[in-house]
């Protein structure tokens, strides 16, 4: 250290210092400038990127909160359909059973029409039948009565036990 203090040129100094402020006013205006600009546009690039994430990711979360309000809204529209596809279901039913009561109330009612006509039309031939019978059997008691007394007796008993009632 010593030997540096006594080799020591104020002149050297000088030039030394001036040539160190020359190479930092050169390095300032070429190097300095483009250094700090390029760490000023990477910094921007770095703010611009994280501005586009955070962006990227609001924007995602409003996409979710959409895909989710979408997905309710297509369930419930779901749940609607499938709720009006079974009241149509229990209406048709419904509609049904009652359509089928009342073809069974008219096929009733059609079963007793005919019933009754049967037994209204029955009934007419049985009038005719014993009709028919008194008339023969007034017939042949006229006939036996205008000829005898006791034959006429005869012949009523007879034609009374021959007739069955059925």
């Amino acid at each position: 250290m010593e030997k540096l203090i006594n080799d020591f040129s104020f002149g050297l100094f000088f030039w030394q210092a001036i040539i160190l402020l020359i190479l930092i006013v050169l390095l300032v205006k070429f190097a300095w400038k483009p250094i700090m600009q390029s760490i000023t546009d990477r910094e921007e690039g770095i703010k611009d990127a994280l501005l586009s994430a955070e962006n990227a990711r609001n924007e995602m979360q409003n996409l979710q909160a959409d895909n989710q309000r979408i997905l309710q809204e297509a369930r419930l529209e779901r749940d609607n359909m499938l709720k009006d596809a079974r009241e149509m279901k229990e209406k048709m039913v419904a509609d049904a059973k009652t359509e089928a009561q009342v073809q069974g109330q008219k096929m009733i009612e059609q079963a007793k029409a005919a019933i009754e006509s049967e037994k209204n039309a029955a009934m007419a031939e049985l009038k005719l039948q014993v009709s028919t019978l008194s008339l023969n059997i007034a017939e042949k008691l006229l006939k036996d009565e205008l000829s005898n007394k006791e034959a006429q007796t005869k012949l009523v008993e007879k034609m009374l036990g021959e007739v069955k009632i059925n």
